[in-house]
């Protein structure tokens, strides 16, 4: 008895706290100021992509390049304040709807207030792809199989969401001896770590939560609950009553969160490969460190930055260089699970 009241008033506080979520977004949508609408080109079935940025201009060709391949139909994109052309890049791009602001990111919930209402207004019914620019969605037969063709079998099986681990990938040296004049990063961050990554269950929201990677050994190794989650649930099909909680780590309903299987097998899932660290991430971590604008508590991020900002060199003995998707798959990375 005491165990099903818990579990209602649970249920209560997760609806009430999806409610304010999307008022959050609703009220925040004031803070948008349409740059180009394009969202009447939106047909019923279309994959969209929705993206938040900042003076991502040098990343942008290629992320847009190989998710238009997946078959992404349109990207509704916010800017937030860009000084390196990045808006007048994405403007130019006749799949792109783009909307600026000058508002805080890190107030509207590091921009996911912004893109909730967006996912409000056009992504009811459609399957949608929320990213970082730096993130790269690969899944199990990505070179062949499109994103149409996936979403088709997620259907079938009625698997809503698609998890993904967060891979961080890096170079073999310092990440300032690379060009970084755009191009596929991934011919230049071509290492990762393999093996170091732990995983729980979030009995409150029923989600994974995974640590690791080279984030964790890197930057967290003497605070390693303070490292990075790399978990995600970045394509969804979408229904307007949902909400993402934590960035894309987490959503309500949390019957969403269940993106992987709880009898032994194992759903469907992809990788998100990181690019995080390359060269122009020295520049930018000193600028994050005194924005302040992409942690909860920034001061406690402080030595974390001033790593960055020092040239690091990620690469160790344990490294593994990657291949492909089915390295990631023989590793317990991701799974095809019974897509075959």
């Amino acid at each position: 008895m005491d165990q099903g009241l818990g579990g209602l008033l649970r249920a209560v506080r997760l609806r009430h706290r999806r409610q304010v979520l999307l008022a959050r977004a609703v009220h925040r949508r004031r803070h948008l100021a349409v740059v180009a609408d394009r969202s009447a080109a939106i047909r019923p079935g279309d994959i969209l992509g929705f993206l938040c940025v900042r003076n991502e201009a040098e990343r942008l060709p290629f992320l847009l390049a190989h998710h238009r391949k997946l078959g992404v139909c349109h990207f509704l994109i916010v800017d937030n304040a860009s000084t390196d052309g990045t808006c007048e890049l994405l403007s130019a791009q006749t799949d792109v709807s783009l909307w600026q602001t000058g508002a805080s990111y890190k107030a509207s919930r590091f921009g996911m207030d912004w893109l909730t209402w967006l996912m409000l207004r056009h992504g009811h019914g459609h399957w949608c792809l929320t990213l970082d620019a730096d993130e790269i969605l690969i899944y199990p037969h990505w070179q062949t199989r499109s994103l149409r063709a996936l979403t088709d079998w997620l259907d079938t099986q009625g698997q809503v969401g698609l998890g993904a681990l967060t891979v961080d990938l890096y170079p073999q040296g310092p990440v300032s001896g690379y060009d970084d004049a755009g191009g596929d990063p991934l011919a230049r961050l071509q290492w990762f770590d393999s093996g170091n990554y732990q995983v729980q269950v979030q009995p409150r929201m029923q989600n994974l939560w995974i640590q690791g990677g080279a984030r964790a050994r890197a930057f967290f190794a003497d605070q390693p609950r303070r490292a990075p989650t790399l978990n995600k649930i970045p394509l969804v099909r979408w229904h307007w009553r949902y909400a993402y909680v934590n960035s894309t780590h987490a959503l309500l309903p949390a019957r969403l969160n269940r993106a992987y299987a709880t009898d032994g097998g194992m759903l469907t899932s992809g990788v998100l490969l990181h690019t995080k660290f390359l060269p122009g991430i020295i520049d930018r971590s000193a600028e994050e460190k005194l924005r302040g604008e992409h942690f909860g508590d920034g001061a406690q991020y402080a030595s974390y930055y001033d790593r960055l900002t020092a040239d690091p060199v990620l690469h160790c003995a344990a490294s593994t260089r990657y291949t492909g998707w089915r390295q990631l798959e023989a590793l317990g990375l991701m799974s095809r699970g019974g897509w075959v």
